[in-house]
C-alpha cells in the first residue's frame, strides 16, 4: 500500500512570461497534487533537469496564464501511486522519465503524473541527480541516430559531423555514435567546450565559428561526411551543408530554422534531410508510441553496462524559484557545458 500522500505539493511555475531577471518570472507555488489516470503513475520527483527548451518556453511574451504553468521536461524519482491499469511499475520503484507538458504540468514539482510509456527504470549505478540529467538528451540523441538517421552497427567506419557536440544532446550523441564505431567529428568554439566534447567521444573537433568546409578538407574529408547531426539552428550552416556532405548523405535537424531555408541546395547530391522532435509519437498517437520507454530502458541499460556516461556538470539544491531562476540565467548565457540539475524540495 502506498503511504498517505498530501493533498497539495510544492512547485515552481509562472503566470507571466518575463525576463529571468524579474523575480516574478518563476515563483514558488502550492498546488493540488495530481491524480494519476488509469494508465499513469504518480512519481515523487527527487531531481529535475533544466534544459534550453525551458528557457525558450519561459521567454517573454504577452500571454498570461490563469492557472500557473509548471515547466520541466525530465527528471528522476520514485513511484508513489498508480492508476488501475498501470501494471509495469510498482510503488517504490525508482525511475527516470521525460515529462509531458502538452496538457500537464512539468517536472518542476514535488510530484508528477506520467503515462508509463514515458518512464523507465533508473540506472542502478546513478544517483537521482545523475539520472535526472539523462532522459531528455539521451532520448533525443538515440531517436535521432537510430530512428531518423537509421544508423546501426553496420555503419561502423562511416563519418558523422555533430554540430554543437558539446551541448546536452551532442555529448550523448557522440558517445552513442562512438559505441557504434563511427568516426565522430564534433564542433566547438571554446577551449573548454572542445575539451568537453573530446571527453565524450568526439575524435576530431572543428571550430563552428569558422568555415567548416575548409576545415573538413584539411583533415581529409574533401568529399564530405556520410551523416550530419545538426543540434543547432541550421541557418548559419545552410550554405555550407551541400559541401559538408557526401553525395547521398543523410542529415537530421534537431532545431527549427530561425528563417526559411532553400532545400533545393540539397537536390544535386540527393541529400536526405530528416528531422526529429520528441513529442511526435505522443501528439499523433502513433502505433509505436511505446518507443519512449523502449529507448529510455535501453539508455538505462547502456548506463549500467558502463557504455554511457553521465553528462551532469552542475547540481543546485533545493528545487525552488530562486534556484530555478538562476539555472535559467546560466543556460541563457549559452556557456553551459553538460547538464544542470536541481535536487530536493
Amino acid at each position: 500500500m502506498a503511504t498517505k500522500l498530501p493533498s497539495v505539493m510544492k512547485a515552481v511555475g509562472l503566470y507571466k512570461y518575463l525576463p529571468i531577471s524579474d523575480v516574478n518570472s518563476l515563483v514558488d507555488l502550492q498546488v493540488s497534487l495530481p491524480s494519476p489516470k488509469k494508465n499513469e503513475v504518480l512519481v515523487e520527483v527527487k531531481a529535475t533537469a533544466v534544459n534550453p527548451i525551458d528557457t525558450k518556453l519561459r521567454a517573454p511574451k504577452p500571454d498570461i496564464e490563469t492557472t500557473p504553468r509548471i515547466l520541466g521536461l525530465d527528471g528522476a524519482g520514485v513511484v508513489v501511486a498508480k492508476g488501475e491499469n498501470a501494471g509495469t511499475y510498482k510503488v517504490g520503484d525508482e525511475v527516470f522519465f521525460v515529462g509531458d507538458m502538452r496538457s500537464k504540468s512539468g517536472t518542476n514539482a514535488q510530484y508528477v503524473a506520467l503515462e508509463e510509456i514515458l518512464i523507465a527504470p533508473k540506472p542502478k549505478r546513478f544517483t537521482f541527480e545523475q539520472a535526472a540529467a539523462m532522459p531528455l538528451t539521451a532520448y533525443t540523441a538515440y531517436e535521432a541516430i537510430h530512428d531518423r538517421l537509421l544508423i546501426t552497427e553496420k555503419d561502423a567506419g562511416k563519418s558523422i559531423l555533430v554540430i554543437n557536440s558539446a551541448g546536452g544532446v551532442g555529448s550523448i550523441a557522440t558517445q552513442l555514435l562512438k559505441n557504434l564505431g563511427l568516426k565522430v567529428i564534433g564542433t566547438a568554439s571554446r577551449p573548454e567546450s572542445e575539451e568537453f566534447t573530446r571527453k565524450y567521444g568526439a575524435e576530431i573537433v572543428l571550430n563552428h565559428s569558422k568555415d567548416l568546409v575548409s576545415q573538413l578538407k584539411a583533415i581529409g574529408y574533401g568529399s564530405g561526411v556520410d551523416y550530419i547531426l545538426l543540434n543547432y539552428d541550421p541557418v548559419p550552416y545552410w550554405d555550407q551543408l551541400p559541401n559538408l556532405m557526401k553525395a547521398q548523405g543523410r542529415m537530421c535537424l534537431l532545431t527549427d530554422a530561425a528563417t526559411p531555408v532553400d532545400i533545393r541546395v540539397l537536390r544535386d547530391k540527393s541529400i536526405s534531410m530528416v528531422s526529429m522532435t520528441m513529442y511526435t509519437r505522443l501528439k499523433y498517437n502513433t502505433d509505436d508510441r511505446n518507443r519512449y520507454t523502449q529507448i529510455l530502458s535501453t539508455v538505462s541499460k547502456l548506463i549500467d553496462d558502463g557504455k554511457l556516461d553521465c553528462t551532469l556538470t552542475k547540481v543546485m539544491t533545493p528545487i525552488d524559484a530562486a534556484n530555478l531562476r538562476e539555472a535559467h540565467r546560466i543556460i541563457e548565457e549559452k556557456k553551459m557545458l553538460g547538464k544542470l540539475v536541481l535536487s530536493g524540495f
